[in-house]
């Protein structure tokens, strides 16, 4: 497995291959967990050479706080990827990413005013951003995200077919621990004793599903599922949103792709999940 720092490097490695091997991408913030490695098995049993980017881009976050306490295990992340059979990993500095002060926006609609968007805006503007330059470096046949992002996946799936890139876009389920909570890398910053209510939000959403499932109008298994949350005292709630699974748009009513999508504060972390049904 090589490591490169630098665009020039990752870019000069996978164009040599290129045109004989299809390339395929995990991009990544590192303190790499099972979600992640699930991503590169993916990449690796569709693709001849799998590059795994690690890289805590900072224009996607809202809190300085929450960007300097991202886990930073660049490492001990290489050992994991080297034991999936990663090929390159691509670590860039800041410094390497935006040399330049960055005056470019992207703007993807709805998409970004919705859930994570609304409160957490301009996040996905930087993700655009990051994700269009390591695809214009690393030029993958094929990309891997995971279900738990799924507002990601849509910004993801949006700026593939606007800005036309020749990328097939790979959804991996959400992967879990062994009490149904959903794996990220922010999970390391729970205390033992959030930890051990974590799982909680796993429950109230499977509670809400099988409420919709048995029929109960939306407004009111959503109203159970806040006043959930609300029974707990560690959890502070931003949203629970019943919305289409492919355009986000909230519904009314159950439909044909549904996804329950929920974001909690659990102490000092802020913790993603959702149901897709």
């Amino acid at each position: 497995m090589k490591l490169f720092y630098t665009g020039q490097d990752v870019r000069n490695a996978t164009q040599g291959q290129r045109q004989q091997s299809s390339v395929g991408l995990v991009p990544t913030m590192g303190a790499l967990h099972q979600g992640h490695l699930e991503l590169v098995k993916a990449a690796r049993a569709e693709n001849d050479l799998v590059v795994c980017s690690i890289f805590v881009n900072p224009t996607q976050f809202n809190n300085p706080d929450d960007l300097s306490a991202y886990p930073r295990t660049l490492e001990a992340d290489c050992r994991l990827l080297e034991s999936v059979g990663c090929d390159i990993v691509f670590a860039p500095s800041v410094e390497e990413m935006y040399p330049y002060p960055l005056d470019l926006s992207l703007n993807f609609g709805t998409l970004e005013t919705v859930m994570e968007g609304a409160f957490r805006p301009g996040h996905f503007n930087g993700v655009g951003i990051v994700v269009s330059k390591f695809f214009n470096l690393i030029q993958p046949h094929r990309a891997y995200f995971g279900q738990k992002d799924l507002q990601q996946t849509a910004i993801i799936k949006s700026l593939i077919r606007n800005l036309s890139y020749p990328i097939e876009l790979r959804i991996c389920p959400t992967v879990r621990e062994s009490d149904g909570l959903a794996m990220s890398s922010r999970n390391v910053r729970l205390t033992p004793e959030e930890r051990s209510i974590a799982p909680t939000i796993y429950r109230i959403l499977n509670e809400c599903k099988t409420a919709l499932l048995e029929g109960t109008p939306v407004e009111v298994a959503l109203k159970n599922a806040r006043d959930a949350f609300s029974q707990q005292p560690a959890f502070r709630l931003e949203y629970i949103e019943l919305v289409d699974a492919d355009t986000l748009k909230p519904l009314n009513e159950t439909g044909k792709a549904n996804a329950l999508c929920v974001a909690v504060h659990l102490g000092n972390v802020r913790l993603i999940d959702n149901i897709v049904f």
